[in-house]
């Protein structure tokens, strides 16, 4: 699943492992989402979205969207 995890995540200064950290998964975690080789949990998708403070389909591409 496309994602803006990687821009967003660069935008603040943080290192892979500081998002893993703040998420509560390992600095791999975050590398396979970033790199769409796993898509999250919804659970782990809505703590993405809210510690970025935006709403899940503005960080990730939702394949089942019309259009």
């Amino acid at each position: 699943m496309k994602n803006r995890l990687r821009e967003l995540r660069s935008a603040r200064g943080w290192t892979q492992a500081d998002l893993g950290e703040r998420l509560g998964v390992s600095r791999q975690a975050v590398i396979a989402i970033e790199s769409d080789k796993h898509d999250p949990s919804l659970a782990l998708a809505y703590k993405i979205a809210a510690l970025f403070g935006e709403p899940v389909e503005a960080i990730f591409d939702n394949p089942y969207s019309a259009g």
